[in-house]
């Protein structure tokens, strides 16, 4: 499974990329807000950190216009994926930048047919939003399962990026499911590498050997 770092600042994406753990990066227009920045600069800086996919969302509802910032978007660094909404508009921009060669992230996705469609429209990544399903007390990752099974079925080259994430257990699961992607935020990342026995262990280890007074 690849883990796309689901983050607009910098730092979190430079840190990620250290651990070897951050195969990209995923944006939205809230959190390149938060960084106050000009949003080409910040995408820019978060391409050449990291040697992989990175997210950018239009923010157009109609689809001649997302098409056509999705090709300012597609300008600015080769990593870009032009992300789109799962709208009829949204299709009508994801199947017109998929033909011009330009990969296209369909986000906010929240039904296995919606995430077929997608699919059909030549999506490279179908973005299913597990986190704010369950929040209305669904099965986000029963519809996750779903959708891969269906994608496999007809052997759709979309990759299922996992989205709404929000613990390592969710990470878990959707990697028990076969989705290719998972968009994971840096703190859940960090939480996910973390166990009080491992700490345990290492701190046993070291009191063990220090007892010895030898150096390596």
């Amino acid at each position: 499974m690849k883990f796309f770092v689901d983050s607009a600042d910098l730092s979190e994406v430079r840190e990620a990329v250290s651990w070897g753990l951050a195969d990209g990066v995923t944006t939205n227009p809230s959190l390149l807000a938060k960084t106050g920045r000009p949003y080409a600069e910040v995408l820019r800086e978060i391409c050449a950190a990291i040697d992989g996919p990175v997210s950018a969302e239009v923010v157009a509802t109609e689809a001649a216009a997302m098409c056509e910032e999705g090709q300012k978007l597609a300008q600015i660094h080769p990593n870009v994926v032009v992300k789109c909404p799962l709208t009829i508009d949204g299709l009508k921009a994801t199947k017109a930048l998929s033909a011009r060669g330009i990969r296209v992230n369909v986000t906010l996705v929240f039904s296995p047919l919606q995430g077929l469609a997608a699919a059909k429209c030549g999506a490279t990544y179908v973005s299913p939003f597990v986190g704010r399903l369950d929040d209305l007390g669904h099965d986000g990752f029963a519809m996750v399962e779903q959708l891969v099974r269906i994608l496999r079925n007809y052997a759709y080259p979309s990759q299922v990026l996992v989205a709404s994430l929000r613990s390592p257990n969710h990470v878990l699961r959707a990697a028990e499911t076969g989705a290719q992607v998972a968009t994971v935020p840096f703190n859940v990342m960090r939480q996910m590498l973390e166990h009080p026995l491992t700490a345990i262990g290492l701190e046993r280890f070291l009191a063990d050997w220090h007892k010895t007074k030898q150096k390596i």
